[in-house]
């Protein structure tokens, strides 16, 4: 009787001393050997002495269907790297839980408060391309309709991508009821549409088209890592779609504490440091950025209204799937 008491102590003990384990969905390019998960996990483990399992999927939009279609079988606690276009989507799930946490100190190019969704980083839309290649830019979104008949891009769709989906805003907002038309001239140009952005981006390094929907710091990822300047991003006039990205505890999560924890975190200076080399991005903590990010533009941000999206997500993505249809 008495070992079978030291076994159940000693049993207890091993499993009490184990560190509990923070499982984040994201997308993969965040933990990717070179993304900024790795880094993170390193800093947060240390930090609070746990464990952080990341789960990926090709996009944001990805991960958000996956813990839906897993329902009760779902292990995550945080949800990573949707984008303040898609919040009004995540909500209508009733799958988060508010943040409480105070993010009056964070500085963002625009207004932004939520009190589910934390934001940890931004970025601009724009249209790379390789200056040793492609000589006629074009600077407005007009131009790029108006490119030559062999003139050819790839772009990310917007039912899976958060990118893809903030090209159907941008043009929304400069075309109005006239986005249809808009995307009827472009259809010709657009080699392909892909799910997310890695598998568009790789296409475009291997020269499959003249221009890839990305983003403004594409170009300071070539500089830092390749030593290279001629991948460019074209400077539209009127201004870039903006894109904030966030982070939300499941309310399902078995460690809230500690979920509520690493969004705390993800609002410091740690966290903020991470994210200019590895992600690729501004984070909405103040910190020294490396220098290939003074060669950047630095267009002026446009956002569509929460409410204006939610209420015309379905229609965007209507009007964009006839106009495109070949």
């Amino acid at each position: 009787m008495k070992k079978i008491i030291s076994l159940i102590l000693f049993s207890t003990l091993l499993f009490s001393s184990e560190k509990p384990l923070l499982t984040v969905y994201t997308y993969d390019s965040f933990t990717a050997e070179w993304g900024a998960g790795p880094k993170v996990k390193e800093a947060f483990e240390k930090a609070y002495h746990c464990r952080v399992k990341f789960v990926s999927t090709s996009s944001a939009i990805g991960t958000l269907r996956k813990i839906q279609i897993e329902g009760r079988r779902s292990k995550a606690d945080i949800l990573l790297g949707l984008d303040s276009a898609t919040i009004p989507l995540a909500k209508t799930t009733g799958l988060f839980a508010r943040h409480e946490l105070d993010t009056s100190g964070l500085q963002l190019p625009v207004a932004f408060e939520d009190d589910t969704f934390i934001p940890y980083d931004y970025n601009f839309f724009a249209f790379v391309y390789d200056s040793r290649k492609l000589s006629n830019v074009p600077h407005s979104l007009e131009a790029l309709a108006a490119m030559p008949e062999e003139f050819k891009i790839i772009i990310e769709d917007p039912r899976t991508s958060t990118i893809g989906f903030g090209l159907l805003l941008w043009v929304k907002l400069h075309y109005g009821d006239q986005a249809a038309d808009f995307w009827h001239r472009l259809s010709p140009h657009i080699l392909t549409v892909t799910k997310g952005w890695s598998e568009a981006y790789s296409l475009f390094l291997k020269g499959e088209a003249d221009m890839v929907l990305s983003y403004t710091t594409s170009p300071a990822y070539h500089e830092t890592q390749e030593h290279t300047t001629y991948i460019k991003a074209a400077h539209f006039s009127g201004g870039h779609y903006g894109q904030i990205e966030v982070a939300a505890i499941l309310k399902r999560s078995k460690h809230k504490v500690l979920a509520r924890k690493f969004l705390q975190w993800m609002q410091g200076r740690e966290f903020a440091s991470i994210i200019p080399l590895t992600n690729w991005s501004y984070p909405v903590v103040p910190v020294t950025l490396p220098k290939a990010y003074e060669h950047l533009i630095h267009p002026k941000m446009l956002m569509m209204q929460q409410e204006k999206i939610q209420e015309g997500r379905k229609r965007y993505i209507q009007e964009w799937l006839r106009a495109i249809k070949r």
